[in-house]
């Protein structure tokens, strides 16, 4: 193979680069086509000849160019394809969103406790707003279509809406059922109707399973709340243990023993 070959090879080699380069950081304005005699086409801005080298500059700065040898540019077309839509805003991921402040509020709005609908999130999606049940339940609270609508969550999938949506679905449940919090979990997982058929926590496996979990999850935080309670009750009176009196003669003490 002749030397002119062999640097023809390699130059087509680094064309093939330019031109993968030039697809991807070219502006998104009008433009030139550089067409080669390889096939390959150069996207450009504007370009100079300089003898037999003509630069081709692929963004409006003078630091974006490749350099290519005259003779092996057929010509230059327009490029007429259209410019690159501009890419939307990343979407709010769920990790963004504050997921205390969401429960907080609509647990104010329906006066429920926070704990409660934390666990209820914990036992239907494991908090993954994104979650999506074989049955096509929907969210963090797991909202079904038919739920979903009727209670005005256009978007079952945006967090504060399902978990609003969610809330109030679960404070209706413990209003008709006097309150009975295992007969409300056990409404929201397997339906009002079948609590209603068996008078009380249908005798299906995934919906006690469901009832308990919930439950304990729940328990277990309250008990964990009322022992900080009580440790800072202790630390408290500890604190207080020593009045101000007793200190005035420990302070009379030391002085005389100085």
């Amino acid at each position: 193979m002749s030397k002119t070959r062999t640097t023809r090879s390699a130059w087509g080699a680094v064309l093939l680069y330019v031109f993968v380069l030039a697809g991807i950081s070219g502006r998104a304005s009008a433009a030139d086509l550089a067409v080669l005699r390889n096939g390959f086409t150069i996207r450009h801005d504007r370009r100079q000849v300089l003898g037999e080298t003509t630069r081709l500059f692929t963004a409006a700065d003078e630091k974006s160019y490749v350099d290519v040898p005259t003779a092996d540019i057929e010509g230059f077309e327009k490029d007429l394809t259209l410019p690159k839509p501009p890419e939307p805003p990343p979407a709010v991921s769920p990790a963004a969103v504050d997921l205390n402040q969401v429960v907080n509020s609509a647990s104010a709005t329906y006066h429920l406790d926070p704990d409660l609908v934390n666990s209820v999130i914990h036992a239907e999606s494991g908090f993954n707003s994104r979650a999506v049940s074989r049955k096509g339940a929907q969210g963090l609270m797991q909202l079904m279509p038919g739920t979903a609508g009727r209670l005005g969550v256009t978007n079952p999938l945006d967090p504060a809406a399902n978990v609003g949506g969610g809330t109030r679905y679960l404070r209706e449940l413990l209003e008709r059922y006097n309150f009975d919090l295992v007969k409300a979990l056990a409404a929201y997982n397997a339906g009002p109707l079948r609590v209603e058929q068996y008078r009380g926590v249908p005798p299906y496996r995934e919906t006690r399973a469901y009832v308990a979990k919930i439950v304990r999850d729940y328990n277990r935080k309250k008990i964990a709340q009322d022992k900080e309670a009580a440790a800072a009750k202790v630390n408290r009176a500890r604190k207080g243990a020593v009045t101000p009196g007793a200190k005035a003669q420990l302070t009379s003490v030391d002085q005389r023993h100085d």
